[in-house]
C-alpha cells in the first residue's frame, strides 16, 4: 500500500526543511523537498549603498559565517572592475579555507555522524579495545584506555540522568546502525573533542576579520592592516597564532577526521550504491592565485559535469544570459517578467512572494502546484548538484594530483569502484577528502603571505574607485565563490550609486530546490529517489543520511517573518 512519509523539520541542519517521500511499499518512489521559510534579503538590499551590501548579505546565515560577505564584496568589485592587492587575496583564501575546515569537521561530527554512529551503543564498549582500535587508525595522542574510559563515564552520566541533550532525538538501536560499540565510543569521544577544537580554530577569523561569526570585510581588500611593529595591526605575534591554528587544523584533520571517516565508511559500503540522483555536477571555481579574472589560477576550477562523464568538462559563464536561470514553477513566487514558467537570469531576477500552499498545519504539500520557498536554479536547463562531491569530481577529472591520490587511496581502502563516488557515502567521503586538501593548502597561502611581508609588500586594501563619484552611472557584476556547501553567487545591479537589484543564488537553492516546469527534481529529491529502501517508515534514518550528506543549510535560501516583519516562531526553554 502506498503512503507518504513526512519528515518535518529535518533536524541537525540550519533552517527549516520538510521532506515528503511517496512510498512504493518500503521503497521511496518520489521525493519532494520544501524550504518552509521565505527569504527576503534581496528586497532588503534595494536602494542601499553597494559598499554596505556585504554586512547585510553576511547575515543570510549564521553557519556560513563569511562566505556571503565575501561573495557580496566580490560582486561589487566585479561590477566596478575593482582590483585588490595580492595580500588581500591570500588573506581571503586563508579565511575561506578556515571556514571549510571548521565547517566540514563540525558537520561530520555534530550534524552527520549521528546518522551512522549509535551513541547509546557506545556504553557497552570496552575502553581498552577502543584504544587499540583508535591506535590502529592513527597516532592521535588522545587514544589511551584511560581517555576512552573517561569519555564512556561522561556519556554514561548523560544517559543515566536522562539528559542526552546534544544526543537526543535520534533512532538509537535502529538496525541500520552497523558500527561495533568500540567504534561508536571512539566516534562519540571525537564528537566531544571536536567541540573544543572548533572553538580554537575559529580564532583565525577573529585575527583577520575582527570577530567570528560574521567577520569584517571591505570592498577593495581586507580591513586588517599589516604592520609588524604595531599592536593593533597584523604583527608577528598574530601571524604566529595563525600558524599555530593551521597546525592545529592539520593535526585534527589528519589524525582524527580522515581516519574516522574511513573507519566508519568501511561498515557502510552498501551506501556507495544509494543516493546519487542527478549525476550532474557544477562548480563556479574559487581560491584565486592571480585575482578573480584569471580562472586558470583558481585552486578549484570552474566547470560542469553532465551524466557522470568525467572525461568532458563543460565551460561555465556566470554572466551568460542562457546559462544560469532560476525557475519558480513549483515555488511560492511570481515573476512579472515572463510569468510562472519563465526562467530568469539573476541580473533580471525577481523576488515577488505569492504563497498559494495549504494553510498550516497541513498533512501534505500540494506537490502538483507550488510547494517550496526555494526557487529552482538550472544550468543550461539542467538540474545540478553543487558542493564537496562536485568539487572533488572536478579536481579529479582535471588531474589534480593530490585529489587523485586521496580518491584512489580511499577507493582502494574500501575496495569499491570509482562509481562509488556517485553516492551518499561518496558525498560524505568527498567532504572529508577536500578538508584534507584545504588543510594542506592553508600552509601554502600562509607561506606566500609571509614571503610578501618579508619582501616589504604589506598592502591589503586598494582605495581606487572607493568614492561613488568615480563610478559609472550603471553597472552590474557577479561575486562568485565555492562556499563549503557549494557554488555561491551574488548578483548586483547598481544604478545611480545605489543597488537596483540584488539576487543571491546559493548552494542550498541548487541542491534543495523543488522540481522545475519540466518535472526535473532538485538534487535532494533525485538523491532520495535513487535506491532508498526504508527499514522502518516511522524511523526514516535512511532519509536523514542522504539529506545530511549534502550538509543542508536552508537559512541560506530562506528567512522567516510575517508580513509586518515580526518573528513567527519562538523557542522557549522550560
Amino acid at each position: 500500500m502506498s503512503e507518504r512519509i513526512v519528515v518535518d523539520p529535518i533536524t541537525r541542519i540550519e533552517g527549516h526543511l520538510r521532506i515528503e517521500a511517496q512510498m512504493d511499499g518500503n521503497k521511496i518512489d518520489k521525493a519532494y523537498s520544501s524550504g518552509t521559510m521565505v527569504r527576503g534579503i534581496e528586497t532588503i538590499m534595494k536602494g542601499r549603498d553597494p559598499r554596505d551590501a556585504w554586512a547585510f548579505a553576511q547575515r543570510i546565515c549564521g553557519v556560513c559565517t563569511l562566505v556571503h560577505g565575501l561573495a557580496s564584496i566580490r560582486s561589487v568589485e566585479n561590477a566596478l572592475d575593482y582590483k585588490i592587492p595580492k595580500n588581500a587575496d591570500l588573506i581571503r583564501n586563508l579565511m575561506s579555507g578556515a571556514q571549510y575546515i571548521h565547517d566540514h569537521v563540525m558537520h561530520f561530527y555534530h550534524l552527520h555522524a549521528l546518522d551512522w554512529v549509535d551513541v547509546v551503543s557506545a556504553l557497552s564498549a570496552d575502553p581498552k579495545a577502543t584504544s587499540e582500535l583508535a591506535q590502529s587508525l592513527s597516532n592521535y595522542p588522545k587514544s589511551s584506555p584511560g581517555y576512552f574510559a573517561d569519555m564512556k563515564k561522561k556519556l554514561k552520566g548523560f544517559v543515566e540522568s536522562g539528559q542526552l541533550g546534544i544526543f537526543a532525538k535520534a533512532y538509537w538501536g535502529h538496525p541500520a546502525y552497523k558500527l561495533p560499540p568500540e567504534a561508536n565510543l571512539m566516534a562519540v569521544s571525537h564528537y566531544l573533542e571536536a567541540l573544543s577544537w572548533q572553538r580554537d580554530v575559529a580564532r583565525l577569523h577573529t585575527i583577520f576579520g575582527g570577530k567570528n561569526p560574521h567577520p569584517n570585510f571591505v570592498v577593495g581588500g581586507v580591513p586588517c592592516a599589516i604592520d609588524l611593529n604595531s599592536d593593533s595591526a597584523i604583527n608577528m605575534k598574530k601571524l604566529s597564532q595563525v600558524q599555530d591554528i593551521i597546525n592545529q587544523m592539520k593535526m585534527f584533520v589528519d589524525q582524527v577526521y580522515v581516519p574516522d571517516t574511513l573507519a566508519i565508511a568501511g561498515f557502510y559500503k552498501d551506501w556507495t550504491t544509494r543516493g546519487e540522483g542527478l549525476g550532474n555536477f557544477l562548480t563556479f571555481g574559487d581560491f584565486p592565485s592571480n585575482g578573480m579574472d584569471d580562472v586558470s589560477g583558481f585552486m578549484i576550477p570552474p566547470g560542469a559535469i553532465l551524466n557522470r562523464d568525467l572525461s568532458t568538462i563543460h565551460d561555465v559563464d556566470m554572466n551568460a544570459a542562457d546559462e544560469i536561470k532560476e525557475y519558480i514553477s513549483h515555488s511560492w513566487y511570481d515573476y512579472e517578467n515572463g510569468g510562472k514558467e519563465a526562467g530568469l537570469h539573476p541580473y533580471d531576477g525577481e523576488t515577488n512572494l505569492n504563497y498559494t500552499g495549504p494553510k498550516p498545519p497541513y498533512d501534505h504539500l500540494d506537490v502538483d502546484q507550488s510547494y517550496s520557498w526555494l526557487k529552482s536554479p538550472r544550468w543550461k536547463g539542467n538540474a545540478m548538484e553543487v558542493g564537496p562531491l562536485a568539487r572533488v569530481l572536478m579536481l579529479y577529472a582535471t588531474g589534480h594530483d593530490q585529489t587523485k591520490e586521496l580518491v584512489n587511496m580511499t577507493l582502494n581502502k574500501l575496495d569499491v569502484p570509482v562509481e562509488a563516488l556517485f553516492s551518499t557515502l561518496g558525498r560524505t567521503a568527498a567532504r572529508t577528502l577536500e578538508t584534507k586538501i584545504f588543510a594542506d593548502q592553508m600552509q601554502g597561502w600562509y607561506d606566500d603571505l609571509i614571503i610578501n611581508i618579508k619582501a616589504g609588500e604589506t598592502k591589503t586594501f586598494n582605495e581606487v574607485l572607493w568614492e561613488p563619484s568615480s563610478w559609472p552611472k550603471s553597472a552590474k557584476g557577479v561575486g562568485f565563490m565555492e562556499a563549503p556547501r557549494g557554488g555561491l553567487a551574488h548578483y548586483i545591479v547598481i544604478e545611480d550609486e545605489t543597488i537596483k537589484n540584488y539576487q543571491a543564488v546559493v548552494p542550498s537553492t541548487w541542491n534543495a530546490g523543488p522540481r522545475d516546469g519540466n518535472g526535473q527534481p532538485g538534487a535532494y529529491e533525485a538523491a532520495l529517489e535513487d535506491n532508498h529502501t526504508l527499514h522502518d517508515v516511522k524511523q526514516p534514518v535512511e532519509i536523514l543520511r542522504t539529506i545530511h550528506s549534502f550538509d543542508p543549510c536552508l537559512a541560506c535560501a530562506v528567512h522567516l517573518t510575517d508580513p509586518d516583519g515580526e518573528e513567527i516562531i519562538k523557542v522557549k526553554v522550560k
